[in-house]
């Protein structure tokens, strides 16, 4: 990429506004801002400090309502995305290239085919889905992947209707795909949420290795964003950037790095996002259109060799803080907001499959800042990849292991 299209997005002179001091390995952690008990005990990798209370380990809570949590079904063959149809059942994406309609109750169809090659070499293959609003009429799935190409790999979307009979997709089309393909096989982001409007936002990664990582600065490149596009790939209109000289006008915000989950809030409307950090530093970000998320510029994770990322910063004029982050990390993934009224105190609370740190968080939001954060499944031994609201009220989550998870009230 040309080195005109690396910027900051308010401006690349902006001054700091704070400082780190130097990372130091197994340093004492931020307690809870609320002086209760924080749910992560373990040290930090570094001596950064939050940029507000709260940003970090804040207080734990407990639900207090009695619910449970059932393994449906354990035949899943590495699930990435779930989402729901109109009927009550499930459609989940499995990471080989194969989806498959679930039951609440766990019951599985075959294989649906007629899907296009998938990558699934690394951290990529089918990844996340979401079905039009409209599926009841139109049948209609929007899907992302990972699609090799001769000059490498790719973050795409494809679309396609389901078979009257549910066991293929027809006409199977790529609409999108965030340029420019890289050999890597990791950060593809992928996950995809539809607009009231009717508009597709889909996540994308930076690829990940150092060659590729400024990228997610780069207003002409598609690595490292939220896109915006229309169900036939175009740019949405009134993009963020749309009107700005040498800039792809579907980016929606920028300075990314492995965003894996996107999720609308329930009373606000507003898009949030989950995003793997380095070693330290995953996040939780509210998005705004043209908004600046910092990556690789400020970070608060460090390399996995122990060292610092670029100059070791946290904060800088223009570039946007994370709500909250976690240090060491968790590995969030896909999160839904729970609006169901069978757990009331769950309530617009924000649920989120964690990976490494195999459980299912729920952050307690008020006025946009974490309140609270609980941890649940956290003695399943399972990685948890991506969670629904079902249209019954119950949560779905799908597991690394082939779980999928129903957890409601007792």
């Amino acid at each position: 990429m040309k080195n005109h299209g690396l910027i900051l997005i308010a401006s690349i002179c902006f001054g700091l506004t704070s400082c780190s001091p130097d990372v130091a390995d197994n340093a004492n952690p931020p307690t809870g801002s609320t002086g209760s008990a924080a749910v992560e005990t373990n040290p930090a990798n570094s001596t950064y400090r939050p940029a507000f209370s709260g940003q970090t380990r804040i207080a734990g809570v407990s639900t207090t309502t009695p619910f449970t949590s059932s393994v449906v079904t354990e035949s899943l063959r590495s699930p990435w995305g779930i989402t729901n149809l109109p009927d009550g059942r499930l459609l989940i994406t499995e990471k080989a290239g194969s989806m498959r309609l679930a039951t609440p109750a766990g019951q599985l169809s075959g294989p649906i085919t007629g899907i296009p090659a998938v990558n699934p070499a690394g951290q990529g293959g089918l990844l996340g889905v979401r079905v039009d609003p409209a599926f009841s009429t139109n049948r209609m799935i929007y899907w992302v992947f990972s699609e090799a190409r001769p000059d490498g790999n790719v973050t795409a979307v494809a679309k396609g209707t389901l078979s009257p009979d549910e066991t293929r997709i027809e006409g199977a089309t790529v609409i999108y795909r965030a340029l420019p393909a890289y050999s890597g096989i990791a950060h593809y982001g992928g996950r995809l949420v539809i607009d009231p409007a009717g508009n597709l936002l889909v996540s994308t990664g930076e690829r990940s290795d150092l060659v590729t990582r400024p990228q997610a600065q780069s207003i002409n490149s598609g690595l490292g964003k939220i896109i915006r596009i229309n169900k036939d790939g175009t740019a949405s209109s009134g993009n963020p950037l749309a009107t700005t000289a040498g800039a792809l006008p579907e980016v929606y915000s920028l300075g990314l790095r492995n965003p894996q989950g996107l999720a609308f809030h329930p009373v606000t409307g507003e898009l949030w996002e989950s995003e793997h950090g380095p070693r330290g530093g995953d996040e939780i970000n509210r998005i705004q259109p043209g908004a600046n998320y910092g990556w690789p510029i400020i970070t608060y994770g460090i390399e996995y060799s122990g060292t610092r990322v670029g100059e070791g910063i946290q904060q800088r004029e223009g570039l946007e803080q994370p709500v909250y982050y976690w240090d060491p990390v968790i590995s969030p993934s896909g999160m839904t907001f729970y609006t169901s009224n069978r757990i009331p105190e769950w309530q617009n609370n924000l649920f989120i499959g964690s990976l490494s740190g195999m459980h299912l968080v729920r952050l307690v939001i008020a006025n946009n800042r974490v309140v609270g954060e609980e941890r649940l499944l956290a003695g399943e031994g399972q990685r948890f990849r991506d969670v629904t609201q079902g249209i019954d009220g119950a949560l779905y989550a799908i597991t690394d292991g082939g779980r999928l998870y129903r957890i409601d009230r007792r």
